[in-house]
C-alpha cells in the first residue's frame, strides 16, 4: 500500500473494517466461552504480529523503526488492542456479541466529540444529523428491559462503553502520530506490543493458560479466523483507512458491524434480536449515510446561503 489514496483500496479497506470486523464478535463470543478473555486475545495479537514480521522477512519488507515510532505502535497497541479490544472480549462474557457490537456503534460520536474538544473542529452538518441517529440507535438498544434488568450485562456494557472511549482517542491519536510508514508493519507492531501487554495482564488476573491442541474445534477454527482475518487484514485496513480518511468516517465501521454481529449472533448462536433492536439497527445505519456522504441538504443549504451570503461552509 502506497501513500497515495487509491480508490480500490480504500473500498476494500472499508469492506474489511466493516464486513470482516463485524464477524470477529461471533468469533469472539464463541471462543472466550471456553478460553480466559485477556488470554485468548493475547494469543490472537501475538501470533498476528509475529506472522506479519514474518511474512515482511519473506518478502524483503523492512521492518526497522525508529524509537518514536516504536513509542507511538506501543501506545496505539494499548488504547485499541490491549485496552479497546482486551476488555470486549471479557465483556462478552455478559453480554451478546450482537449487542456488544450495537453498543460500539456509538464510536463516531465519541470522536466527533473528541475532535471538538481536543482541537476545536467544527461537527459538520451531515456528522450532526448522522450523530443524532446514532443516539437515538443507542437510546432504543440500551432501553430494553433483558438489558437493564440484567446486572451483568450493565456491568459489561458499561466497561464497552470505556473501550469506546479508547478506541476513539487512539483513532485521532493515530491520525496524526508519527508511525511505520508501511501499514503492514505498523499493524505488526501495534499487534505484538498489545498482545504482549494482554499477556501480561492475564499472569497479572491469574488467567489459566491452555495449548491450542486442548481447545475444541469451533474454538481452533475461531482462533484461526481471528488471527488472519479479524487482526491481520482488517487491522491493517483499518491502519490504511486512519491516514487516507477522516477517524470519524473510519469511524462508521462500528455502525455496519452490528448489523453483521446481529445477523451471525442469530443464525449461529441463536441470539435473541428482538424488534426494538431490529429498529436501533436500521436508526444506526442510518446515521451512516449522513456522517459518510459529501452531500449537503439542499434545502438547509440553500437556507444558510441566504442568510449568510457570504460565508461558505467548509466540507
Amino acid at each position: 500500500m502506497g501513500k497515495t489514496p487509491n480508490t480500490v483500496l480504500i473500498v476494500l479497506a472499508f469492506f474489511s473494517i466493516y464486513v470482516i470486523w463485524g464477524s470477529t464478535y461471533l468469533l469472539n463470543k464463541i471462543a472466550v466461552t471456553e478460553l480466559a478473555p485477556f488470554m485468548l486475545a493475547a494469543i490472537r495479537f501475538i501470533t498476528a504480529g509475529l506472522l506479519i514480521f514474518i511474512i515482511c522477512k519473506i518478502s524483503g519488507i523492512n521492518i526497522s523503526i525508529t524509537k518514536k515510532q516504536l513509542k507511538n505502535t506501543i501506545i496505539a497497541g494499548f488504547l485499541f488492542l490491549s485496552f479497546g479490544n482486551g476488555i470486549v472480549v471479557w465483556a462478552l462474557k455478559f453480554v451478546d456479541s450482537g449487542f456488544a457490537a450495537l453498543e460500539i456503534s456509538a464510536q463516531p460520536l465519541i470522536v466527533l466529540f473528541l475532535l471538538r474538544v481536543l482541537e476545536g473542529k467544527k461537527i459538520k452538518t451531515m456528522s450532526l444529523i448522522g450523530v443524532g441517529f446514532g443516539i437515538i440507535g443507542m437510546y432504543l438498544l440500551v432501553s430494553q428491559k433483558q438489558i437493564i434488568s440484567d446486572g451483568d450485562s450493565i456491568i459489561g456494557m458499561g466497561m464497552i462503553f470505556l473501550c469506546l472511549v479508547s478506541w476513539a482517542y487512539g483513532s485521532i491519536f493515530v491520525s496524526k502520530a508519527d508511525l511505520p510508514t508501511n501499514y503492514f508493519v505498523n499493524t505488526g507492531y501495534q499487534m505484538f506490543s498489545g498482545g504482549i501487554m494482554l499477556m501480561l495482564a492475564s499472569f497479572a488476573f491469574g488467567e489459566s493458560w491452555s495449548l491450542p491442541t486442548t481447545w475444541s474445534g469451533e474454538v481452533q477454527i475461531s482462533m484461526i479466523l481471528l488471527i488472519l482475518f479479524g487482526s491481520i487484514v482488517a487491522f491493517t485496513s483499518f491502519n490504511y483507512l486512519l491516514k487516507v480518511v477522516s477517524p470519524e468516517k473510519v469511524a462508521t465501521s462500528t455502525y455496519v458491524n452490528p448489523i453483521i454481529a446481529m445477523s451471525l449472533g442469530w443464525y449461529f448462536l441463536n441470539e435473541q434480536i428482538t424488534l426494538q433492536s431490529s429498529i436501533a439497527a436500521i436508526v444506526l445505519l442510518t446515521g451512516v449515510y449522513f456522517i459518510n456522504t459529501k452531500k449537503k441538504l439542499i434545502l438547509l443549504s440553500r437556507f444558510k446561503g441566504r442568510m449568510r451570503p457570504k460565508k461558505v461552509e467548509l466540507k
